[in-house]
């Protein structure tokens, strides 16, 4: 099935170049993208799997992230 897309000039730019070093079309480099989306049988209900993988000394929570911001949190 035929699909005509209207890309920007960056966004072709950089899906040729893409291509080219992979070495395929570009055609063929849509069709591996889109292959490698996730279907809705692979999703798990929008289950977020990151959730919770580090733990904090800190007894700090988001809700504290106005403030710390304030303090100077992330500025070197």
């Amino acid at each position: 099935m035929p699909l005509t897309l209207e890309l920007h000039g960056d966004a072709l730019a950089r899906l040729r170049a893409e291509a080219d070093r992979r070495g395929v079309s570009i055609d063929d480099l849509v069709a591996q993208l889109i292959a490698g989306l996730p279907n809705d049988a692979d999703r798990t209900g929008g289950d977020l799997g990151f959730i919770g993988l580090g733990s904090s000394t800190s007894s700090r929570r988001a809700r504290d992230a106005d403030e710390m911001l304030a303090e100077g949190f992330g500025r070197d």
